[in-house]
């Protein structure tokens, strides 16, 4: 019996553990809650128990399902990697290959990869979309690009591998006439949350309702970190920014560095790295240009 067992039966079990219900593991897989239902008793029969306790509202795992969890996983993220691979060495070089860009990321490190990919692959057409948060990975995932080079936006999803490439160091800046400049460090964060923050924001669903090192609420949000460096220099806000950016600024004092008391964020760094979906890895030019973002 245990030698029928199916990929799509463990891919089924996983869902619904994690999901917390077959009507929702069905919506998450596309198929009908019977389907579901009759796939997992089916996958009970064969292995001789069963894995979800339906005695309430809602089916928990029983023991033996909390067991076996793990292992279904770790059978499931093999197989992926299997196919993977095999689609990789299938394809060979990528017709076109579409990353998705940190706005974070230094743009003259990027021009000096993107120099390179060019001239080591003048075939392959290369298409950028430079991004902020969620929005650099939220493309990925609908697999419109495949590759994301991710650093404002934290979390990893389940279905996505990294590579890391280095850190950018974030610095909390205002003008040299705002108010907070003339502060002596540390500065409060409730004098902080007193003046105009400038955030950066982003459309994608990934990060509605969460904020990213917010001190004041009631700040201004931005979607173009072009347009936050320019509001910074005319003093309409205070706000943190990757230090390469605005490290001119604060050389010629055009931008004084404040120093916060501690912060989660600001005065810190975050990590790029390449991510790629784990069913879909990057070819041969997808993996040559992560190499040269590393590299330049």
């Amino acid at each position: 019996m245990l030698d029928a067992m199916s990929m799509d039966q463990l891919r089924t079990f996983i869902a619904a553990a994690e999901e917390g219900s077959f009507s929702a593991a069905g919506r998450k897989l596309r198929r009908a809650q019977s389907v579901v239902s009759q796939t997992l008793a089916n996958l009970e029969q064969q292995v001789g128990f069963a894995l979800f306790d339906r005695s309430g509202r809602y089916p928990r795992l029983t023991e033996q399902g909390r067991a076996l969890l793990d292992s279904a996983r770790a059978a499931a993220s093999s197989m992926d990697g299997f196919k993977a691979k095999a689609r990789t060495l299938a394809e060979g070089l990528e017709a076109e290959l579409s990353v998705a860009v940190d706005v974070m990321f230094p743009i003259a490190r990027l021009t000096e990869a993107v120099r390179a990919f060019h001239h080591e692959f003048p075939g392959t057409p290369l298409r950028l979309d430079v991004e902020a948060l969620g929005a650099v990975v939220q493309p990925l995932l609908e697999r419109r690009c495949r590759l994301a080079v991710v650093g404002s936006y934290p979390d990893v999803p389940a279905e996505c591998l990294t590579d890391f490439l280095f850190e950018v160091p974030l610095v909390a800046v205002a003008a040299a006439g705002h108010p907070l400049a003339a502060m002596p460090a540390p500065i409060a964060r409730s004098e902080a949350a007193k003046h105009v923050q400038l955030i950066l924001t982003d459309r994608s669903r990934l990060t509605e309702g969460r904020q990213f090192g917010v001190v004041n609420q009631q700040g201004w949000r931005l979607a173009d970190l072009g347009a936050k460096h320019a509001f910074l220099r005319a003093g309409l806000g205070w706000g943190g920014m990757p230090r390469h950016m605005v490290e001119d600024e604060l050389a010629d004092g055009a931008l004084v560095e404040l120093a916060l008391e501690a912060s989660p964020v600001l005065g810190m760094a975050f990590s790029m790295y390449a991510c790629w979906r784990k069913d879909a890895p990057p070819g041969p030019a997808g993996r040559r240009f992560i190499a040269l973002l590393k590299a330049a």
